[in-house]
């Protein structure tokens, strides 16, 4: 028998041969993308063959765990996005429903490139014909709404782009001057939102689409990869039973201790438009930054509701 709602220390490998097979209903991963970070544990600089073949057998097991209309999303960068695509769909059978980019301010630094300002999302179903999709529950408001007030645009709004430069109209409840929103900037070391204890974390609201859009309250939502405990923290404010593997042991204290913190119901965090207020920090915002929010909302169309 599965024992849901927790975070498992150890190899993921390992840890997902422990389970039945189709037990899961969603599997996030967000692994090491094999690019010479260090993390508490491990320093991820493999050889390209070793990381793909490292890579290949934990998504077979990620497969094999998935119920037949289970879903797996694959967070990559640029380095193996093209390999990973075809292996999970010619090697493992995947069928991918969108290939999404999320766009995020406060991207990678360069010198003598462009800057990096993307990750690659895979959306990957087990069944082509039969899996979970929540449309209605990621609508976002359309431009016939927000832009030409044209009597046309459905009231429900559309369903968003595989591009997710998510701006405040993207919010599943619509637009409000003091709502979080769904322009996801990378979660920098003086936000609010950052736990502090892991580099490479994501934010709520980019877990909280996927999650609302691809299963359902009480599903079973897998991450291999435990890292900051976003997808474990987030399944669990919306309801999911969760379940997630990481190597680290301090890793796994700090995800416990973030879980133990936070209840079903609980609002996600998230960073407020970049362009009209500046992310919320652990010491508050200056009341420079303020006043230059207060004006810019002033000057907004719209935002007196």
């Amino acid at each position: 028998m599965n024992n849901w709602d927790q975070i498992r220390q150890g190899d993921c490998i390992e840890g997902l041969k422990s389970l039945k097979d189709g037990c899961i209903d969603l599997a996030f991963a967000d692994p090491p993308f094999n690019i010479g970070y260090q993390y508490d544990v491990y320093h991820h600089n493999l050889e390209n063959d070793e990381y793909l073949t490292w890579t290949r057998d934990w998504m077979y097991e990620v497969k094999r765990v998935l119920k037949e209309d289970g879903t797996f999303w694959l967070a990559i960068g640029d380095e193996y996005a093209a390999e990973l695509k075809v292996m999970m769909q010619r090697e493992l059978g995947f069928t991918c429903r969108s290939w999404v980019i999320w766009y995020y301010t406060f991207g990678v630094n360069c010198t003598k490139k462009f800057n990096r300002s993307h990750a690659h999302l895979f959306h990957m179903v087990k069944d082509s014909k039969q899996f979970t999709f929540n449309a209605n529950s990621v609508r976002v408001p359309s431009a016939r709404q927000l832009v030409y007030g044209d009597k046309r645009a459905s009231a429900k709004g559309r369903l968003p782009d595989d591009t997710w430069v998510l701006r405040p109209q993207d919010l599943p409840d619509g637009f409000g001057a003091d709502d979080d929103t769904w322009y996801f900037p990378r979660v920098a070391g003086t936000f609010k939102e950052r736990q502090g204890f892991h580099g490479c974390q994501m934010p709520e609201q980019l877990l909280g689409r996927i999650i609302r859009v691809s299963s359902d309250a009480g599903d079973v939502v897998l991450d291999p990869f435990g890292g900051s405990g976003t997808t474990l923290a987030v399944a669990k404010k919306l309801d999911r039973r969760f379940l997630g593997f990481e190597l680290s042991e301090d890793y796994v204290m700090a995800i416990e201790s973030r879980l133990d913190g936070i209840a079903v119901g609980d609002d996600l965090e998230g960073s407020p438009e970049p362009q009209v207020s500046a992310p919320a920090t652990g010491n508050g915002r200056s009341a420079k930054v303020k006043q230059q929010q207060d004006t810019s909302q002033q000057s907004l169309p719209g935002m007196d509701g």
